[in-house]
């Protein structure tokens, strides 16, 4: 437990070869690059919460039947302003950091009392965001930082406020055929309105011979007003279809006031957030083709959701699939001293993840009573009742519990799909199996090994892949036996059994997401290979 959660790790910037077990595809060429919270002390001071830990960037490199690894820090300005001063000094989600007692700290606090919104942190540690020709380490604030992919170094820092006004965004864009990045984010009291706002980001574009600012022609596609103007909806991800965006308003709340005054208070931001279980759960649908949203009023039952899975069109209904949790405790529990306490008291997770799947009907029948079902689909169970006034109430389709970190063949994003791939949290907020999911049949395939954490599956599809499983599956591995080294794990997706093992002798740190990169392709492949998340 310590080794993984209080322990820095070192980084690796020069690769090392690893050790090769089994047979790796013939075809396999490309980088899995990761991103995660690698440090949580720096001098005498420790983050609160295991999700503001510093950005460790690391990748497993696959090419000519060898494997190498590196890792190296994203050199943000938080981790430089953090590493100079030998202490935190910048303040993270669950940490607040205070100026040197010697400085005045009166005018520090006038400081933040002069923002509505406080300038937020440039820490990058939750994905990884293709754009174009360009690679982005990213989190959930207004910043990302351009990358290298090949050797981990950090370029330049980008504002998202500099070419729209928004405040937050998540870390998990979608891509679609032309190229273009999809992604959701938030602007915060702005001329009197807080709303949500869906915008792209076009592919890399030449221009006179030299590469066109892709950020520069940010487009905000969709704005939702929020249903209050200083408590807006927390939201991890977002879903998409053909030719709609669904976006869930949750009861999972930010208080802007208590965040505008969090400092004088001596509380973190994280404190901000609030779960209202006696709210409802708003489904807003967005039409790609008209930027407006779907006048119907949709709603479900409270519920806090990290990750959409997939959501796809099938005869005039919507179908998404999303990780559903009944509270916000699972955020709770990752500060880290939850996290000892629960696996020295040898705890189970009060709020167990749960696959649910939702059915919009997008054709009202304008004579259906109040209480008749909507939803004409046979296939499943998820019903959408009429109410007064316009609006419907969703109920879902349980598939399954214990799962998180879902992936899909993004092939099929936005399609009628059939297979999951995801980590396996019956208990443990930490990983301990991966499985792929087969949502026809409801039935599963594992792999597990003794004393072993893994980290969220990544598919790659097989050249002139045939069916949607026609793959493998990547999952970077590691022990709390320390005699044992981390690896890289291959897995046939199809079998969801072993082909090989990529192990490297140092110490690898428990990552949060990434993507996989294919070498050897034309960047209009590699758009299509390239996968979320």
């Amino acid at each position: 437990m310590d080794m993984i959660f209080g322990k820095n790790k070192k980084e690796h910037p020069e690769p090392l070869r690893a050790k090769i077990r089994g047979e790796l595809p013939t075809w396999l060429h490309g980088t899995l690059l990761r991103n995660g919270p690698g440090m949580h002390t720096i001098g005498e001071t420790t983050y609160n919460h295991w999700f503001d830990g510093l950005a460790l960037l690391h990748s497993f490199t696959i090419q000519n039947g060898e494997v190498h690894y590196r890792s190296k820090y994203l050199r943000s300005d938080t981790y430089n302003s953090n590493i100079e001063a030998n202490r935190i000094v910048i303040s993270e989600f669950g940490t607040m950091a205070y100026p040197d007692p010697c400085k005045n700290i009166f005018s520090k606090a006038f400081s933040y009392l002069s923002h509505t919104i406080p300038d937020f942190t440039d820490n990058c540690l939750i994905n990884i965001m293709k754009c174009g020709e360009d690679f982005y380490a990213t989190t959930e604030t207004n910043y990302i930082r351009k990358i290298n992919p090949e050797t981990l170094d950090t370029l330049e820092k980008v504002d998202y406020r500099n070419y729209a006004n928004i405040n937050v965004a998540t870390s998990h864009p979608h891509y679609d055929a032309q190229g273009n990045v999809l992604n959701l984010g938030t602007s915060i009291v702005d001329k009197g309105k807080t709303k949500y706002l869906v915008f792209k980001i076009p592919p890399t574009i030449p221009e006179k011979k030299k590469k066109k600012n892709n950020l520069k022609h940010l487009e905000v596609i969709c704005s939702i007003p929020s249903r209050s103007l200083l408590n807006p909806s927390y939201y991890h991800s977002f879903g998409i279809t053909e030719n709609y965006i669904i976006f869930l308003e949750q009861p999972f709340k930010l208080d802007i006031l208590k965040m505008a005054t969090a400092y004088i208070r001596g509380t973190n931001w994280a404190s901000c957030l609030t779960f209202h279980e006696e709210d409802k759960t708003y489904i807003h649908i967005i039409d790609r083709k008209t930027k407006r949203t779907l006048q119907t009023k949709f709603y479900a039952d409270p519920m806090v959701v990290f990750h959409h899975v997939n959501a796809y069109e099938e005869e005039n209904h919507i179908v998404f699939d999303v990780i559903s949790y009944k509270d916000h405790s699972l955020y709770q529990l990752f500060y880290l001293a939850n996290l000892n306490q629960f696996f020295e008291q040898n705890s189970k997770l009060t709020s167990t993840p749960t696959l649910k799947r939702f059915v919009i009907p997008l054709q009202m029948d304008k004579d259906a009573e109040i209480g008749e079902n909507l939803v004409k689909l046979e296939s499943t169970t998820a019903t959408a009742l009429k109410e007064k006034d316009d609006q419907v109430y969703c109920q879902s389709e349980e598939l399954c519990e214990g799962i998180e970190l879902p992936r899909i063949n993004y092939a099929y994003n936005g399609k009628k799909y059939r297979y999951i791939y995801a980590a396996e949290v019956q208990w443990n907020p930490v990983p301990t199996k991966i499985l792929k999911f087969d949502i026809l049949t409801k039935s599963s395939l594992k792999w597990a090994e003794e004393h072993c954490w893994l980290a969220e599956p990544v598919f790659v599809p097989a050249p002139n892949a045939q069916q949607e499983d026609d793959g493998i599956i990547l999952s970077v591995v590691i022990s709390t036996d320390s005699k044992k080294s981390p690896f890289l794990l291959i897995l046939d997706a199809k079998r969801f059994t072993e082909l090989a093992r990529a192990s490297v002798d140092v110490e690898i740190h428990l990552d949060l997401h990434g993507l996989f990169i294919p070498s050897g392709d034309s960047p209009e492949e590699q758009e299509g290979n390239v996968l979320r998340n």
